[in-house]
């Protein structure tokens, strides 16, 4: 074999951009088999990696499940942050980009997110995560509405994350389609922002 038909050198890569990409693998794994499926061992044998390397990553499944729904979070604030940056002047401006950009990141996800969040159910690992990225979410929702709002409180920011909740759910598995998902949140954001509650058939038109 001469030089030129050597293979290339495996690049080394730095271990934020490993930790990244075994995050992605994870999630194809996920993907292709199901949580079921997803074990440290499976997930260095699809990287190309040794389980230790895994293990130092992520310590155990749940570590991996973890990051995750970890990540998942952090995309959630970037998205909507990214989109907060070009809203309109107007309480329905911002309405429609929260609620848009709650619908969408749902949708990117996919149902690997709702497998990931099943396989952590009853544990307080997820208890602790769904709280804190609540927490840090709301706070954005907070922030980008009160301008527009003085009758917005801690109730109707955690109605804005159970109706997103619900409304991308609904999309995801096709029930109804992303864009009346996102008319109906901006509904619901738009009500609980200026006081004016909706009515459960405006919630789901």
């Amino acid at each position: 074999m001469t030089a030129d038909s050597l293979p290339p050198p495996r690049t080394r890569l730095s271990r934020d951009a490993r930790h990244a990409q075994l995050l992605d693998v994870a999630r194809d794994l996920i993907r292709d088999d199901g949580t079921d499926e997803l074990t440290l061992a499976r997930l260095a044998d699809r990287a190309g990696v040794t389980k230790p390397l895994v293990y130092d990553h992520f310590g155990d499944r749940s570590g991996v499940l973890a990051e995750l729904y970890r990540a998942f979070e952090a995309r959630q604030r970037n998205t909507l942050a990214a989109a907060l940056d070009g809203a309109g002047p107007a309480l329905p401006d911002v309405a429609a980009i929260v609620a848009s950009a709650y619908v969408d990141c749902c949708i990117a996800e996919g149902r690997e997110l709702a497998d990931v969040v099943s396989a952590l159910a009853g544990s307080p690992t997820l208890d602790a995560l769904r709280q804190e990225a609540q927490d840090e979410y709301l706070a954005m929702c907070r922030d980008a509405l009160t301008p527009h709002s003085s009758a917005l409180d801690a109730a109707g920011l955690v109605g804005i994350v159970g109706a997103g909740d619900a409304l991308g759910r609904a999309a995801i598995t096709g029930r109804i389609g992303a864009d009346r998902a996102r008319a109906a949140l901006t509904k619901v954001v738009t009500a609980l922002a200026s006081g004016e509650m909706p009515t459960p058939s405006d919630a789901t038109a």
